[in-house]
């Protein structure tokens, strides 16, 4: 039976279910640069699904037990899938070894010199910039993160001994992983359908942290108290990152947010002996990546004669939607910021509203859809809406309108936005093609 400690000696046939997210997809690349024969499926075609194929993995646009050739010798599934889905059923019925995503990862990644970027906010953002700090510096490192880097790939082939990953708390997911070096970018009270609380995360990040060596390193903000009491008792080297701050450092990605992501991976390049000079060069020509405050270009007004710039960005979390839109308005300072959001999950939406709300009223204009659902997770139990929210926006003033489809938002956008506003497009559903439909 194949298991993490063989999977690159003994596979060579590997189906993945679930191969077109963010982190399936990399994992597929990393499969077939180590020779690997790939497939895999997903609910729907995307441009992720359409890369791969191009790439060499025969992706099928479904979930569907026949999807599964018969030779494969392992199966890779999302956590994000239902136990019952059944190509994940057919396999296991057929005596197929399955992993994970998480145990997959680890897998291939844990006999490396492992860089493992956690945390609640910044993860991506802060292991793209490390990679290219790692590049500049001729360390040639594997690399997989959770959005598509400038050069339009999530993943990054390296020959050296180092492997840079972005790593998860979701389900206790990173715990697969064995890091020389870990980054703690923050921790919140997030994945509320799996975390009950603070406590609950804080547990899960403590578990991680007593899994490093002595010979470790822990990257963190020693004085945040939601990240103190993970810190505490290890033999593990810790270091703050908050000495790294650089004021002066020319970014262009705009926000308090991304000049703390940017201290992180400086830390981190400290750690790991980069020149101060690499360092900074790599931070200061440093663009983002997709979906992170990511420009996608002018919609043009036609009853306005005029245009507005468009920005889509992945933030769900309040703490995210508070950080763009202070990135968006540091950039526009004289623009008004028009914010079209798609909440994501109902028990993230219900458990954390009033923060959400605070957050939202950060804008001057509120545009809603529906609550994105996610996991197979449906209203059930949770009394929320995305009009519960738009009442509470208007509430404490803030101007908001709710539109039941994303079509509908479109025109919305256009017959409402003027030409001294900003489009903030954002959420971590599908509210992306609004961005993409208003910039063609």
């Amino acid at each position: 039976m194949v298991t993490p400690w063989n999977l690159k000696k003994d596979v060579s046939r590997v189906h993945m279910i679930g191969v077109g997210g963010i982190g399936m997809s990399a994992l597929a690349r990393f499969f077939l640069h180590e020779g690997m024969v790939v497939s895999g499926s997903d609910r729907e075609s995307s441009q992720i699904t359409d890369t791969l194929r191009s790439e060499g993995v025969q992706v099928f646009e479904k979930h569907d037990k026949d999807n599964i050739p018969d030779d494969i010798q392992l199966a890779v599934y999302t956590e994000a899938i239902p136990e019952d889905n059944e190509e994940l059923l057919s396999v296991r019925s057929r005596g197929v070894p399955t992993l994970s995503y998480s145990n997959a990862l680890g897998a291939m990644v844990n006999d490396y010199y492992l860089i493992a970027v956690s945390g609640a906010h910044g993860k991506t953002t802060t292991t793209a910039m490390l990679a290219d700090i790692m590049e500049q510096a001729g360390m040639d490192p594997t690399v997989i993160v959770g959005s598509l880097r400038k050069n339009g790939s999530n993943f990054r082939h390296g020959k050296s001994k180092y492997a840079l990953v972005e790593a998860c708390e979701y389900k206790d997911s990173f715990h697969r992983l064995q890091p020389d070096l870990l980054i703690i970018t923050n921790i919140e009270h997030e994945h509320v359908n799996y975390f009950e609380n603070l406590e609950a995360v804080q547990k899960s990040f403590s578990k991680m942290t007593a899994k490093l060596f002595a010979s470790g390193v822990v990257v963190a903000d020693v004085a945040d108290p939601n990240v103190k009491p993970v810190l505490e008792g290890l033999q593990a080297t810790v270091v703050d990152y908050r000495p790294f701050i650089d004021t002066e450092l020319i970014l262009r990605v705009p926000g308090l947010h991304n000049r703390l992501n940017a201290a992180c991976a400086t830390a981190a390049a400290n750690v790991l002996e980069i020149e101060s000079e690499v360092t900074k060069n790599a931070l200061e020509n440093f663009s983002g990546t997709s979906r992170r405050f990511e420009y996608k270009g002018n919609c043009f007004l036609k009853n306005k004669g005029g245009y507005v710039p468009v920005y889509d960005d992945y933030a769900h979390h309040p703490s995210e939607v508070m950080a763009t839109i202070a990135g968006a308005r540091e950039l526009y300072p004289d623009r008004q910021v028009m914010v079209v959001f798609q909440p994501h999950t109902y028990s993230r939406t219900s458990v954390l509203r009033h923060d959400l709300v605070k957050a939202l009223s950060k804008a001057d204009t509120v545009f809603l859809a529906p609550i994105y659902e996610a996991r197979k997770e449906t209203a059930g139990k949770y009394d929320i809406t995305s009009e519960t929210i738009a009442t509470d926006l208007k509430d404490v003033g803030v101007r908001v309108e709710f539109r039941p489809t994303l079509d509908a938002l479109v025109s919305l956008v256009r017959e409402t936005a003027g030409t001294d506003d900003l489009v903030l497009v954002m959420g971590a559903g599908d509210i992306n093609k609004v961005a993409d439909i208003l910039t063609i």
